[in-house]
């Protein structure tokens, strides 16, 4: 988004980047800030004159580690007292240095993580509660949007959100204009996307794509798309209440929504897995017309792309309205006690702030989790923020009980229709199956605790 103030966005997961372990880095800095105070029980001595250090883990994502090492300078100077390390790694390595180090009383004191690790993480015991003194049902379920429920397990909230993204649709004007479209009358339904995806498409005369209708990476924000946005609008639902069933199957939603997916590519040919390397990465360059994509890479585009001439509109619809929502929350290790435990509160507080919230959505692209925050006009009358806020009454949040293994499951059916030939019901009928034995699985180790 070239030369805007805002770039953000609502909802709640993002890509992370890779680097080896010798990679991680370490930000230290101490300065005063202007910032609110936090305010509880659990941090009422942190500003005094016993000095403490604090370890904060984050993975490697350029707009949120620069605006990370800003804000511990922020407060620092609040709380001079208080030393902030920051430590970043890569996507890939991040799970695997918080399970051996976590539980050997090592590594971060504060983490940010992932919503859809946190089932995991609390059952291999990585975490703590948040204090209630600071953090209380009462007042998070006041301040912040209804799904950061999918943080409360076991009746207790272990993480808390700085900010949150949705799904939306990106689309480049340019080659709306180019292919006789009207920019200012994006697809707003299943069968739209799919006509305008024709008229966006350029190929060569090989047959070779040189402009995707729409990106298509399964492996990126697709699968979110499927089970939190297609299979609602279809007339389903991704799970039962209590968590444990996977609902798919239980109309025939799922298997049209997942259909569809494939179509846009198998049948369609609007767009193909890998194409300039990925989904965002062919839209920054003009490669690709259309993109499902979340409200985190507003500001990713902002830097990387500052002339893309392009536009955000909510997703087409179907029977039904409906988009995904994730985040990456903040939580506290499970050894963090006593002036630590006061310190890494302290911060939580001060990542929640809206001072600081308003930050993030500037700086990162991402939007505020507290409702207050979020619903101020400069948000929701922003013209790219506007339509990720306008879905938020109608978005979902899958409850994840293995990120990783449910997104290979999804990828991997998804494989098996287009490169292998296999029926759609068929690999429809295994991912239903190998996705419900991971919850089966997992709920028994819970039920015997």
């Amino acid at each position: 988004m070239a030369k805007r103030a805002i770039f953000s966005s609502l909802g709640f997961i993002v890509l992370l980047t890779g680097c080896s372990a010798g990679d991680s880095k370490s930000v230290s800095t101490t300065v005063p800030t202007n910032t609110t105070a936090p305010q509880a029980a659990v941090t009422a001595n942190a500003s005094n004159d016993e000095k403490v250090t604090i370890e904060y883990w984050q993975y490697q994502y350029p707009a949120k580690v620069e605006l990370i090492t800003k804000l511990i300078d922020d407060f620092q100077k609040k709380y001079p007292n208080i030393t902030v390390k920051q430590t970043t790694f890569p996507y890939d390595q991040y799970n695997e240095k918080v399970a051996t180090l976590v539980p050997a009383g090592k590594g971060p004191d504060v983490i940010n993580l992932y919503y859809g690790w946190l089932p995991k993480y609390v059952a291999s015991g990585f975490l703590q509660p948040l204090p209630e003194s600071a953090f209380s049902e009462e007042k998070i379920k006041s301040e912040f949007f209804p799904f950061v429920e999918t943080a409360k397990l076991n009746g207790k909230y272990f993480a808390i959100p700085t900010a949150v993204r949705t799904l939306a649709l990106f689309y480049n004007k340019d080659l709306f204009a180019k292919a006789g479209l009207d920019p200012s009358k994006p697809p707003a339904t299943w069968d739209e996307l799919v006509t305008y995806g024709k008229k966006l498409t350029e190929k060569d005369r090989n047959g070779q794509f040189v402009v995707e209708g729409i990106a298509w990476q399964p492996g990126a924000q697709l699968h979110h798309w499927f089970r939190d946005a297609l299979v609602y609008q279809a007339g389903g639902k991704d799970i039962s209440d209590d968590r444990r069933h996977i609902l798919w199957n239980e109309s025939p939603a799922g298997l049209e929504a997942f259909k569809y997916l494939i179509d846009l590519s198998l049948v369609h040919q609007l767009g193909t897995k890998d194409f300039y390397n990925d989904d965002i990465t062919a839209f920054k360059g003009g490669h690709a017309a259309m993109n499902i994509d979340g409200s985190f890479q507003l500001g990713g585009i902002g830097k990387d792309a500052p002339n893309l001439n392009y536009a955000v509109a909510p997703l087409p619809s179907y029977k039904d309205k409906a988009t995904q929502v994730s985040f990456w929350a903040n939580a506290i290790t499970k050894n963090v006690q006593g002036k630590k435990l006061e310190a890494a509160t302290a911060f939580l507080q001060f990542l929640t702030s809206k001072e600081v919230q308003e930050q993030w959505a500037e700086k990162v692209g991402e939007l505020p989790a507290k409702k207050e925050v979020a619903l101020q006009d400069k948000y929701t009358k922003d013209e790219k923020l506007g339509p990720f806020i306008s879905q938020l009454s109608y978005a979902h949040a899958h409850y994840f009980v293995d990120e990783k293994l449910e997104r290979d499951y999804f990828t991997q059916a998804v494989d098996e229709v287009v490169l292998n030939k296999v029926p759609y019901e068929k690999a429809f009928d295994d991912l239903v199956k190998k996705t419900q034995k991971l919850f089966d699985d997992y709920w028994a180790k819970q039920d015997k605790k």
